[in-house]
């Protein structure tokens, strides 16, 4: 009779055991993501890249990565009352180095920490050059937006499916490293995964080094990298967003769109319009019943800016994380048709950014405003 029981409260115990692991390991209920997201503040912030870095590679190798720099910028982050930041990562720099790699992520946290700031750490990009290189970065390209961003995993990998599993072993071990770490706020596991970049890279671009399957690949890798994440279980909430096409009904809805709001925890997107269509996506997305994030957004001439956009997600409760922060390397501050037009001065108008490298507002309006709807003094 002891052994039967003791058989039995090892099998229940096993059996529990498999349950937590299951409800861990698959999609948050949407109660279980708006309870996250009721604990949180409003959340208002940049896609973060220091001005001293031209991309993802020069912001974390080891011998560029510039502690001191990102501590003065996430200052100036804290000085708009701005509470996160979006941080791209790079499988490339783990394949290097993943414990150093992890250890600056570790510093990089702690600076966050000090400026009380929690960032949403993206996985994989599929946006600009499909040829990333480790190593010493080129110098940007005069008047280029993003000329020196790369693509992570790079076409080399991406198109080679064998090499698929160092992909996996990159989002395990990274997101399982920090997978109760207090100071992330959520992980964002492919940033626009079916762009074929056609006005850099692809068709329509200078330099045509697109893959020519290259949509189809990055719904593939969405769809596997979000089950490589469960698969370490974070406690943080992982998503990835819709940035194009229909969004009105999941019937309308393309295969990718139609992923990404059916297996994010909370739902993330993309608008760069002007405030109508930021309230038309808005509207489209709410209907899922879950919380909204708008990843990317803010690009002047295009009729997207704070004072447009950020009134509407107050009054939604959506959180906004603009695309640009210090103007540096990158040089968004030109806008994307720099691809096709040359720019030898700056723009009457910035395209992207909120600063200067020396910390001077573009706009001193403009961040006067957005202290006003964030309520810092």
């Amino acid at each position: 009779m002891n052994q039967l029981r003791l058989v039995r409260r090892l099998t229940l115990a096993v059996l529990l055991s498999a349950s937590s692991f299951w409800a861990i390991a698959q999609q948050w209920t949407p109660k279980q993501a708006n309870d996250w997201y009721k604990s949180q503040p409003w959340l208002v912030g940049s896609n973060f890249l220091p001005a001293s870095a031209i991309n993802q590679l020069e912001m974390w190798q080891a011998q560029s990565f510039d502690p001191k720099r990102i501590d003065k910028e996430l200052g100036y982050a804290e000085s708009l009352g701005m509470n996160t930041m979006r941080v791209f990562l790079h499988d490339m720099v783990w394949r290097q180095d993943a414990k150093g790699f992890k250890n600056r992520i570790d510093q990089f946290l702690a600076l966050c920490a000090k400026h009380k700031i929690r960032p949403m750490l993206v996985l994989f990009d599929s946006c600009w050059d499909p040829q990333p290189k480790l190593g010493k970065q080129h110098a940007p390209v005069l008047g280029r937006h993003n000329s020196g961003w790369v693509q992570g995993p790079g076409a080399a990998i991406l198109s080679d499916k064998t090499k698929w599993e160092s992909l996996r072993s990159y989002v395990k071990d990274v997101v399982g490293t920090f997978r109760a770490d207090k100071r992330i706020l959520a992980w964002d596991i492919v940033n626009e995964p079916d762009n074929e970049n056609s006005n850099s890279y692809g068709k329509n671009g200078k330099i045509k080094t697109e893959l020519p399957n290259k949509a189809q690949l990055g719904v593939e890798l969405v769809k596997a990298g979000f089950g490589w994440a469960r698969e370490a279980k974070p406690t943080q909430p992982i998503t990835s967003g819709p940035w194009k096409g229909d969004w009105s009904s999941l019937e309308k809805m393309d295969e990718m769109n139609k992923f990404l709001v059916q297996n994010s925890d909370v739902i993330t997107f993309h608008n760069y319009g002007p405030p109508a269509e930021f309230q038309k996506r808005v509207n489209e997305l709410k209907k899922f019943g879950r919380p909204l994030i708008c990843t990317e957004y803010m690009a002047r001439p295009a009729g997207s800016t704070f004072e447009g956009s950020l009134p509407i997600a107050k009054t939604e409760h959506v959180g906004m994380i603009n695309w640009g922060f210090v103007s540096g390397k990158s040089n968004t501050i030109y806008p994307w048709d720099s691809w096709q037009k040359q720019y030898t001065a700056e723009p009457p108008v910035w395209f992207h950014d909120i600063f200067r490298e020396n910390g001077q507002p573009y706009i001193a309006a403009e961040t006067t405003f957005i202290r006003k709807m964030t309520g810092k003094k």
